[in-house]
């Protein structure tokens, strides 16, 4: 305030008769966002209290210091009362517009104008829009912005030298940003040198600067070429210089506005972070986010915030465009080289495992940062596969430490975001994924039965921590660490089928004895799948205390396990079906129902057996797909146990992974104290959000916080494997199994049989048999029918309960079909008339050609015949020649000089008419092709050419004729 008031005082000079009213200090550091959000309407008055009076004193008043006192009550009444406020936007901009334009050099009118213009488009509180029906700050502003030239006056002030109106003009461009982006920033744009002259603001003063720095902030977002020439006045420069000033994370708000501009020239533009990178790179970006050593948490609220933008800017240059395909965007693919070359990891995981900092979001925003860092970059993969965390005698690897955050964080997001880092690391990275793989040991048989400490994680394997977490199964807490665990396990196995194999062989624990078989981790899954069904969810809730709700929102996450496992590895699915108990249970699962997961859980295991029918090894045999089928028709039927995949399908959960945005919403002053001082869920990108409240929505409070178990890549795997599911069962009803060879028990003749009587029973068996294979064959071509009517999105009204259509439902798909048979010849009768008429047309085209060719020909024997006719008479006067130089009389002509002219005329004449006959003999030829040609088409399609051509022979013969 002091600052502010020395400054007015050294404009002033003690001879202002225009008094400025003192200045909010939280206006002057935070912007044009202190006026907008202070406090509410003073008064209701429906007059304009007096506006267009003082509106008439400023435009026609003659002495100075009169329409300086108008405007200063122009000014106060504008901003306290709602009327006048509507009243002014309605008649003032004119006016303030010709102040702004025609009395530049009276400095303390054009103050006074700013004001009044500042107060008409922001508000001094929160106005009920309901109540009133309109704002009139939105309306003012929305109608100063439509007005023509009134920004680029605006931005013309801004070349003035008076503090006070650059302040003022900086807060109204702010203002009309607010509610106007779009025209503010098509009008700036096109404006010569609008954007310089607010970036040489960023140059001033600090609360000039301070103001310019908002401004930006608005006028960038969403707005790529401007984004572009903020960064060629060297934007980068300046905010870091600035950042530098104000004491870098640890500064204050206007930390928060640099890194919130920084962000919006970065998002979504590739130019920018190319520029950012090769220029001044991305070391100074590392270093805000770098803890000093030793130092404990003590983050204040507003160094909270700053870590949270300046992690942001990190997620912004991982991310790449909002289409970027992980490994495929050089871009993207330098930004993480460079960040992993300025130990960036080092940084991220000192803000997420290693406990000094307590801020949620903070952690989850780092985790997820990690998880960027490393996905389809095999060098930064290498580094945190690598990576020991802690000093001796406490280290043990990175992995581990975000292993032991997943399954022991009470926040989900948390969790979320560790298990982000876990899906990035395995994504595309076989040796990774066997690494991980080989750490799974087998436990020792006390451990298993949770009794263990905290110690015990340190001196215990990735996968060791891993399995022992899937299998524990004491009370809730170990119920969540099951869900988590089996999710990182899922990512480990995903596209690796050696991994999958090498699982399946590991025993989870040490037989207490050595007479005890050692138990595999598949038939454990299927215990607990067991364990969870609502059917044994009283006794376990007694044993355990785990409660049913919770319970079983295990089972879908073991179900997608499962799923993961099996594809594209039979022998897993032999190992699945090798118990004879599972396959029953998987078929009552895939009809479950009752519970908010019970869509999922029916869901899953529909796809888990139709795994096991697209996978199966056995060729044929008592659990060959041939089996399956038979036992899914029976006991659910084809039609429902579709629908189970359809109602999974249409579930929020299900619908809301099937996007994949990998970048939160953007941080702003408004929403950054909330996400830093939230539970996280300002990290996640909306998509997911939408997962989780869908989520929530469909659980119980103090239900566990297990991760959820779709993701976009599994939507879409579920989306292609249904078709491919179909087409196998029709597969197996089109080739049924081979004939087996079975004893003829019962066709032997009993003792004492008569003959008359053994034949007798003989034709009534062969009759029976015959019977039940007619009815076989029947069964297996209804149930292929059935199957392609449902494969093609029909619904099937007339199916019986038990799934199989009946006769009088066969009959109208016949007749259709039988319909669509004869619409279809119809339609290709039709094509070959259509085309009859063409052919038809056509050869009345070429009869006119072959008329138009014979007139040719008669044309050309006539010119041929005028030829001969000439070249007889050359001959004849030759020989007269001749004759008159053997009678002497050609005087001055020598025998030899008539020879040469005889020889030369008889020349001329050869080649004149050898190229005339060329021409003939050519013309002939193209002619005597298309008739061929014609001849063959014409009798492919039936006609009697030598009719077609009587007329035309005729012609030529009359030709012939007269020629002779």
């Amino acid at each position: 305030m002091r600052l502010l008031n020395q400054l007015r005082q050294e404009d002033d000079g003690g001879k202002m008769a225009f008094r400025i009213g003192p200045l909010n200090l939280n206006a002057v550091a935070q912007g044009v966002g202190g006026l907008v959000f202070g406090s509410g309407d003073r008064s209701s008055r429906q007059d304009d209290s007096g506006v267009e009076r003082l509106l008439e004193r400023i435009q026609h008043g003659v002495l100075a210091d009169d329409r300086r006192a108008a405007m200063s009550e122009l000014q106060i009444v504008v901003a306290e009362d709602r009327a006048a406020k509507m009243a002014f936007g309605s008649m003032g901009f004119p006016i303030i517009m010709s102040i702004f334009r025609d009395e530049r050099e009276d400095i303390y009118m054009i103050r006074g104008a700013l004001e009044t213009l500042l107060a008409s488009v922001t508000s001094e509180g929160p106005v009920n829009e309901e109540q009133h029906g309109v704002v009139p700050h939105v309306v003012n502003t929305e109608v100063f912005a439509t007005e023509d030239g009134s920004v680029g006056m605006l931005l013309s002030l801004l070349d003035e030298g008076d503090f006070y109106v650059r302040y003022y003009t900086l807060q109204i461009l702010t203002a009309l940003l607010t509610h106007c982006a779009g025209r503010l920033q098509e009008v700036i744009l096109s404006t010569p040198h609008g954007i310089t002259r607010l970036m040489d603001m960023m140059q001033e003063r600090e609360v000039i600067r301070n103001e310019a720095l908002l401004l930006l902030t608005y006028l960038t977002r969403a707005a790529e070429e401007i984004q572009k020439i903020v960064v060629f006045e060297g934007a980068f420069e300046r905010l870091f210089a600035i950042i530098a000033e104000e004491g870098g994370s640890e500064g204050g708000i206007i930390v928060q506005d640099c890194l919130e501009l920084l962000n919006n020239l970065l998002r979504n533009n590739s130019s920018n972070q190319i520029f950012l990178r090769e220029t001044y790179g991305l070391q100074q970006i590392v270093l805000l986010l770098r803890l000093r050593k030793g130092s404990a948490d003590g983050f204040t609220e507003q160094k909270s915030v700053n870590m949270l933008c300046a992690l942001e800017t990190v997620a912004l240059l991982l991310a790449g465009s909002t289409n970027t395909v992980p490994g495929k965007d050089p871009n993207v693919v330098a930004n993480q080289t460079v960040l992993g070359q300025n130990k960036l990891l080092d940084t991220l995981l000192s803000l997420c495992v290693e406990g000094r900092v307590s801020a949620v979001a903070i952690r989850c925003s780092a985790l997820r940062c990690i998880g960027d860092l490393v996905v389809a970059h095999p060098k930064n993969r290498e580094l945190l596969g690598s990576k020991i965390v802690g000093e001796e005698p406490d280290s043990e690897p990175a992995l581990h430490c975000i292993l032991r955050v997943l399954l022991r964080t009470s926040n989900l997001n948390e969790c979320i975001a560790a298990d982000y880092v876990f899906k990035c690391f395995c994504e595309g990275n076989p040796e990774g994924q066997t690494m991980l793989a080989s750490t799974i040991t087998p436990l020792p048989h006390s451990s298993s039965r949770g009794n263990w400490s905290s110690e015990d994680d340190r001196n215990i394997s990735f996968g060791s921590m891993l399995v022992r977490a899937l299998i524990s199964s004491d009370g809730r807490n170990d119920l969540e660490a099951s869900c988590r665990a089996a999710s990182v396990l899922a990512h480990i196995l995903k596209d690796n089928v050696p991994c999958k194999e090498r699982v399946l062989r590991i025993p989870l624990e040490i037989p207490s004895s050595a007479l005890a078989p050692a138990e595999l981790l598949m038939p454990r899954c299927m215990r607990y799948l067991a364990a969870a069904a609502p059917s044994s969810a009283d006794k376990l809730r007694n044993t355990n205390g785990a409660s049913q709700d919770g319970s079983i929102w295990l089972q879908p996450v073991l179900l997608r396990l499962l799923v993961t496992w099996l594809t594209d590895c039979p022998p897993a699915v032999a190992a699945l079906l090798e118990p004879a108990a599972h396959l029953p249970f998987l078929v009552e699962l895939s009809s479950s129902s009752g519970s908010p997961a019970s869509v999922h859980v029916a869901g899953l295991a529909a796809v888990l057996l139709g795994e096991c029918i697209i996978y199966n090894p056995t060729k044929q045999g008592p659990k060959d797909a041939a089996v399956i089928v038979d036992v899914i028709n029976e006991r659910i039927g084809l039609t429902a146990y579709f629908s189970k995949w359809e109602e999974m399908q249409r579930t929020g959960l299900f619908t809301s992974a099937a996007t994949s945005s990998r970048l939160p919403k953007p941080l702003t002053r408004s929403t950054a104290a909330a996400a830093a001082a939230g539970d996280g869920l300002a990290t996640i990108a909306p998509d997911r959000q939408q997962q989780l409240s869908s989520f929530q929505e469909s659980t119980n409070e103090g239900e566990p916080a297990v991760t959820t178990f779709y993701d976009s890549e599994f939507v879409a795997f579920i989306r292609r494997l249904e078709p491919v599911v179909r087409e196998q069962i029709v597969e197996v009803f089109a080739h049924p199994r081979s004939r087996a060879s079975v004893e003829l028990i019962g066709f032997e003749p009993k003792e004492g049989e008569k003959e008359s009587d053994y034949i007798l029973r003989l034709r009534t068996m062969l009759q029976n048999q015959a019977q039940e294979m007619q009815d076989l064959v029947d069964r297996n071509a209804a149930l292929a029918e059935d199957l392609l009517v449902n494969g093609r999105g029909k619904d099937d009204t007339s199916a019986s309960e038990d799934g199989l259509p009946s006769n009088q439902a066969k009959r109208p798909q016949v007749y259709l079909a039988s319909k669509a048979e004869t619409d279809s010849l119809r339609q290709r009768l039709e094509a070959l008339m259509s085309e009859r008429e063409g052919l038809l047309s056509e050869i009345q085209h070429h009869k006119s050609l072959v008329s138009k060719v014979t007139s040719d020909l008669q044309g050309l024997s006539e010119a041929y015949n005028s030829l001969e006719q000439n070249n007889e008479r050359l001959e004849k006067e030759v020989d007269d020649l001749r004759k008159i130089v053997a009678s002497g009389s050609t005087g001055s002509s020598t025998p030899e000089q008539l020879a040469a002219a005889r020889e030369q005329g008889r020349e001329e004449a050869l080649k004149e008419s050898e190229g005339e006959m060329d021409d003939l003999l050519e013309l002939l030829g193209q002619e005597e092709s298309k008739v061929e040609k014609l001849r063959a088409r014409l009798e492919e399609l039936g006609e009697d050419v030598d009719a077609l051509l009587e007329g035309v022979g005729e012609a030529k013969g009359d030709l012939d004729g007269d020629k002779d």
